[in-house]
């Protein structure tokens, strides 16, 4: 299970009861949220309009994406992800401010002494929290990341959200979600909601008609990629198109090619529905706006960069599956410091993943791109460790070996490290990994 910490110490006192109440064994199931709820006044029901986001891969980038398209309208705009990087408090924005511990311990006392010590998981317990505190806050919009699935989240307790939408899909959680990509298609898609407009990304036919027949059952109006709309990247700009017209969009600021499809679905939600017009100045601003931390993010300054030789590059990205890294994998083959990155100069990956994640499906994209697999364990997590990672790595014909944590890893890296061709190295694996990277470095993550 994670853990949240806070160094505030009433708050971190709060959080460690929340997390006192997780019921000894997991059932997905919306019946303990739906009680607190109730007994809060029912906050879901009162909440701006909701933009519902689900997805393996890129749903948090598409939150970035919405919310920065919003915000550039003019609209306040209230946020919820997981998980978090350094603070939980990240998980909730509002009105476009990471919440203030102090008002969030505030929240939790209120919210602990309404479920009056009755079992509950901590995502359900905090997601109440955040829908009481957008629905006592005035906005123009909520913008709300599944954790994890769709069909049996917690944030599905939202009967009527103004649309939905779906991101990229891999196998990813299968002890929960189930073992074939179809299965994990049939949870995602149980957003889906009566008359809402359901906009869902290019996928195989097979996948698109799972969802499909779960959209089609709920009554959703099914938005699909290729039929109803689609974007594709040419002369420089993101065209996008789709029944009510073109824009020609500046290709989004985040790094890798996989953002292009990110923004185009965050563009697609927005265009799908009519309560909140979005002209198209505001849709090209946003394509700049949108910050989404440990995505392909490079750090320009920091304790970690300073451990490199002078020249070296220093990434940081949460993805822990096999889909984002071959996302991650295809951006480092040629567009880090140019065409030819990869062959011009070594590339370091230091790994960490949590233990039930694929740790062999994530290497392979990097065999043939990698210099060598640095493994770390992940404080805090069950984690693989580092002699198993660096074994796997080896297995797949990559030079591997542990290192204690981040730090001794990019030292290690540095003494071998070849002046005249200084490294690109990058942290990846697990978002816990990427925040810690990012606080060890010296930064925060909002």
């Amino acid at each position: 299970m994670e853990r949240a910490r806070s160094t505030n110490a009433v708050l971190d006192a709060l959080l460690q009861a929340a997390y006192a109440l997780h019921p000894a064994e997991i059932d997905l199931s919306l019946g303990r949220l739906e009680r607190l709820l109730s007994r809060l006044g029912n906050p879901h029901e009162k909440m701006p309009p909701v933009f519902h986001v689900a997805g393996t891969n890129g749903k948090g980038s598409t939150v970035a994406f919405l919310r920065a398209c919003l915000e550039a309208s003019g609209r306040r705009v209230h946020v919820y992800t997981s998980p978090h990087l350094i603070r939980f408090n990240e998980r909730i924005r509002i009105a476009g401010k990471i919440v203030e511990d102090e008002a969030l311990a505030e929240l939790l006392r209120e919210i602990l002494k309404r479920n009056a010590g009755q079992p509950i998981t901590f995502f359900e317990l905090t997601t109440a929290l955040a829908f009481l505190a957008f629905a006592r806050e005035p906005a123009d919009a909520c913008v709300i990341e599944v954790g994890l699935g769709g069909r049996m989240d917690a944030t599905n307790v939202i009967a009527r959200p103004l649309v939905t939408g779906i991101a990229q899909l891999g196998l990813d959680h299968q002890q929960w979600l189930g073992d074939t990509i179809l299965d994990i298609a049939r949870e995602k898609a149980g957003i889906a909601k009566k008359g809402v407009p359901m906009v869902i990304a290019r996928y195989p036919k097979a996948i698109t008609a799972r969802i499909g027949e779960v959209a089609g059952v709920a009554g959703a109006l099914l938005r699909i990629r290729g039929d109803d709309w689609d974007a594709a990247v040419y002369e420089g700009a993101l065209h996008y198109r789709d029944t009510a017209g073109r824009v020609a969009l500046p290709l989004p600021r985040l790094a890798g090619a996989h953002q292009y499809d990110n923004a185009a679905l965050a563009v697609a939600m927005l265009r799908a529905q009519t309560l909140l017009p979005m002209p198209d100045g505001a849709l090209r601003a946003g394509m700049g706006w949108a910050e989404w931390p440990a995505r392909l993010q490079r750090l320009d300054a920091g304790a970690l960069l300073a451990r490199l030789p002078a020249g070296s590059e220093l990434w940081i990205d949460g993805g822990h599956n096999p889909a984002a890294a071959r996302a991650i994998a295809d951006h480092f083959r040629t567009a880090s410091a140019g065409v030819g990155a990869i062959a011009d100069r070594p590339f370091y990956l230091v790994l960490g993943m949590l233990s039930v994640k694929d740790a062999a499906g994530f290497v392979k994209p990097f065999t043939g791109r990698a210099t060598a697999i640095y493994a770390v364990p992940i404080e805090g997590h069950a984690s693989h460790a580092p002699e198993d990672l660096a074994r796997i790595a080896r297995e797949a014909g990559l030079p591997g070996q542990a290192s204690a944590d981040v730090a001794s890893a990019l030292a290690e890296i540095a003494r071998s490290a070849d002046r005249a061709r200084p490294p690109i190295v990058l942290v990846a694996g697990s978002l816990y990994l990427a925040g810690a990277a990012l606080a060890a470095n010296g930064q925060n993550a909002g």
